[in-house]
């Protein structure tokens, strides 16, 4: 009875024991081995090969032997690329505006962000486009500035604390590090992980991990937690990372148009390989005997002959080969159109381009990148109201006062538009809406805000009573 109570408790004990979600060094080693064999992981290595152009057709195997003397052109084109500084242009490359009942908390919010701000959008855009999800790193720095940093979404290994990833547990961070060890460069794997009370640090060689005392403990002994001040080191109360997601499913948009770029890739590198094999006539040599394969071959492609030994007269016949290649064609170009549609882009088939679009034609064009860009911003402004608590937090420890107001970010698409229209329709709006939304609107604001202050100040200067004083009334008169 004794044995069996015993081996109950030990059970007790072992579930107590899993049940606990702390990162120790050997749930560390199993989660690091999982992240390197993960799906999301090859994702993100392929978005960042493609956006480079690096495509899969590149890594086709070289010719040897008798193929040697075949073409081999493998076009790797841009398509991918185009259209994700296509998305991040349209999306982020004008001012964005920041939306607040309190309009001195907006303004206190603005100045932590930092003029730099915007660039970190963009940095974000494209890191969650290539990679499905970015991640912004606030830190207070050695000048007491909050400061951000976009940290590569592939050293990041989020452990979410809910199945909606709307909140993290901890962040395993993992990076490469060259070092000299005397006169020889060695490449060591850091590992940081974040929580949201401290942040501990190691070294892995091969399977062992290394506690790391260096970055663990400061000159004087003391922890090293998540930031410095006032003398001493403080946790943010949270884990300092914060997700920007491209979607709700944190894909990267090479996902769903990686498999056609190929094909595409395939047919274009084909057609070319054929244009240059097959030149516009052959000489058939007859009564001429060739053993050799390779030869034969090598007498096609830099002579453009090919000899044969069996014949009733010797002579040269002359051979035009068929060089249609419209099935291809139609091929490609409709691949082509497949890559538009399914990667949401705009259209750029030159007969709906021929005449100037009307403003409804327009927005048809950009409705498929009006969608895409719709979704990252909604979860961009996900990533901005966690963003408040770490800019509230700083707030307060420099004493600027926090709110607890909410702050929405909108962001100025940039998409063309038929001006002539826009401008009438804006006119049309006088005093029907506010003059904000009539700024946001129009085709050559680029700053609301400015342009507002600036409308303000030539309104004053347009006064005529503006030097005038009215004079007060004695009514003992």
């Amino acid at each position: 009875m004794k044995i069996i109570n015993a081996i109950k408790k030990g059970v007790m004990a072992a579930r107590m024991v899993n049940q606990t979600n702390e990162i120790n060094e050997q749930r560390l080693k199993v989660i690091l081995d999982a992240h390197e064999k993960s799906k999301t992981l090859e994702l993100m290595k392929i978005g960042d090969k493609y956006y480079q152009v690096d495509n899969d057709i590149l890594d086709v195997k070289e010719k040897t032997g008798d193929d040697k003397y075949r073409a081999d052109n493998r076009l790797a084109h841009a398509e991918y690329k185009n259209q994700v500084d296509e998305k991040v242009s349209y999306l982020l490359s004008k001012p964005y505006s920041l939306v607040c009942d309190d309009e001195d908390y907006k303004s206190k919010f603005a100045d932590v962000l930092g003029d730099d701000f915007q660039y970190k959008l963009t940095r974000l855009g494209y890191e969650s486009s290539n990679k499905g999800i970015a991640w912004l790193h606030p830190y207070i720095s050695s000048t007491g500035e909050l400061k951000f940093m976009v940290v590569p979404s592939e050293q990041c290994i989020p452990v979410w604390k809910d199945i909606e990833h709307t909140e993290l547990d901890c962040m395993i961070r993992r990076c490469f590090v060259d070092t000299w060890q005397g006169n020889i460069r060695k490449t060591v794997t850091e590992i940081e992980v974040w929580t949201a009370t401290d942040v501990k640090y190691y070294r892995r060689d091969k399977d062992i991990l290394i506690y790391s005392p260096t970055r663990n403990y400061d000159e004087n002994g003391g922890i090293v937690n998540h930031y410095y001040v006032d003398d001493q080191w403080t946790s943010w109360g949270m884990v300092p990372f914060i997700p920007f997601k491209n979607n709700f499913k944190e894909l990267p948009d090479i996902k769903f148009i990686k498999t056609i770029i190929d094909n595409y890739d395939q047919s274009r590198s084909k057609a070319a390989n054929y244009v240059e094999d097959v030149t516009n006539y052959l000489i058939a040599i007859y009564g001429y005997n060739s053993d050799e394969a390779i030869t034969f071959k090598r007498n096609i492609k830099e002579h453009g002959m090919m000899f044969f030994d069996e014949k009733d007269d010797d002579g040269v016949e002359i051979l035009t080969p068929s060089t249609d290649i419209n099935a291809s064609k139609e091929h490609w170009q409709q691949l082509k159109k497949d890559i538009t549609e399914n990667g949401q882009s705009v259209s750029k088939d030159p007969e709906k381009l021929a005449n100037a679009p009307s403003g409804i034609a327009l927005k048809m064009m950009y409705s498929s990148l009006d969608l895409k860009t719709s979704i990252m911003a909604q979860e961009f402004n996900n990533g901005i109201d966690m963003l408040r608590y770490f800019v509230n937090t700083f707030m307060d420890i420099k004493k600027l006062g926090s709110s607890d107001q909410k702050i929405k970010i909108v962001f100025n698409v940039d998409m063309k538009t038929d001006e002539t229209e826009t401008i009438q329709n804006c006119s049309a709006s006088k005093n029907v809406v506010s003059d904000r939304t009539i700024l946001a609107n129009h085709p050559w604001v680029e700053d609301v805000e400015k342009e507002l202050e600036e409308l303000q100040k030539q309104n004053e200067e347009n006064n005529p009573f503006k030097d005038k004083v009215p004079i007060k009334e004695d009514k003992n008169e």
